[in-house]
């Protein structure tokens, strides 16, 4: 299943991709929850409406409104590599605030204080239930989905101070969407990422260096995961520099594309 929020006369809504359209759901999936075992949320659970939109007739939002966003660096050996950093004993955890968030088709911004503006395709794991001290043997029960995310930073600022809030953290730098898929297994994933249609990163999920198990139960010992809350995995090498005008793509097997546009302030 896929399940979306979108935009249409003003109004926000949930909606799960049908066919080749959106049917509005009433409830919230993130509200909702998961069932035993984790099991993902059925579609008369969501209390479907009988509305069904194309959509060309609606604006794709961000899938989530998290309460907080969680990075996993240098994930990749080869990413590692390409930034002369070495893989980390534990998963390296930094934030991301909720306001970096931003949709398909949303524009990425760039700020005037940055000389070298980066795109890193990811694979978001989507939280869906509230979840704290987990191990890694049950840590998929909590997750509700998957989806497509570029963590978009700002290079030269990570590499002068030396920690990364303000390189990964200016507004509409988490591009996220277009949709949760809820049917997927995350461990061989092909990742791609084009800028002006050219391949950049061409990497697979198989390639990360911590599980997304083990990444869930590093995460949860330090602090309590609730549903809607987004962990990005993780980058494969191949980052490149962008710049105003530049339109880049982060495609996931199995779950779609994501495309934003640069733009100056």
């Amino acid at each position: 299943m896929r399940l979306l929020r979108f935009e249409l006369h003003g109004r926000t809504k949930y909606g799960v991709l049908y066919g080749g359209g959106v049917q509005c759901i009433r409830r919230s999936p993130y509200l909702v929850g998961l069932g035993r075992a984790g099991k993902a949320p059925t579609i008369d659970s969501l209390d479907p409406g009988p509305e069904v939109y194309s959509l060309d007739e609606v604006k794709i939002l961000s899938p989530v409104q998290p309460s907080k966003i969680i990075c996993i660096g240098l994930n990749y050996v080869d990413h590692a590599e390409e930034l002369n950093l070495k893989i980390p004993e534990w998963p390296l955890m930094f934030l991301k605030p909720p306001s970096a968030l931003s949709g398909p088709g949303d524009p990425i911004v760039h700020p005037e204080i940055t000389q070298d503006l980066q795109v890193e395709g990811e694979l978001a794991v989507v939280i869906g239930k509230k979840c704290r001290n987990v191990l890694p043997d049950n840590a998929m029960e909590n997750v509700l989905g998957f989806t497509c995310a570029n963590d978009v930073t700002a290079r030269d600022l990570q590499r002068s101070d030396g920690q990364w809030a303000r390189a990964k953290g200016f507004d509409t730098f988490c591009p996220l969407g277009p949709w949760v898929e809820t049917d997927l297994d995350p461990t061989n994933l092909s990742i791609k990422t084009w800028i002006e249609g050219k391949l950049i990163q061409d990497g697979n999920t198989s390639s990360m260096h911590f599980p997304i198990e083990a990444i869930i139960a590093c995460i949860t010992q330090v602090m309590t995961l609730n549903p809607g809350d987004v962990i990005l995995t993780g980058t494969p090498p191949g980052v490149a520099t962008v710049h105003p005008g530049d339109t880049i793509k982060v495609e996931i097997e199995q779950i779609g594309s994501i495309s934003n546009t640069v733009r100056s302030i």
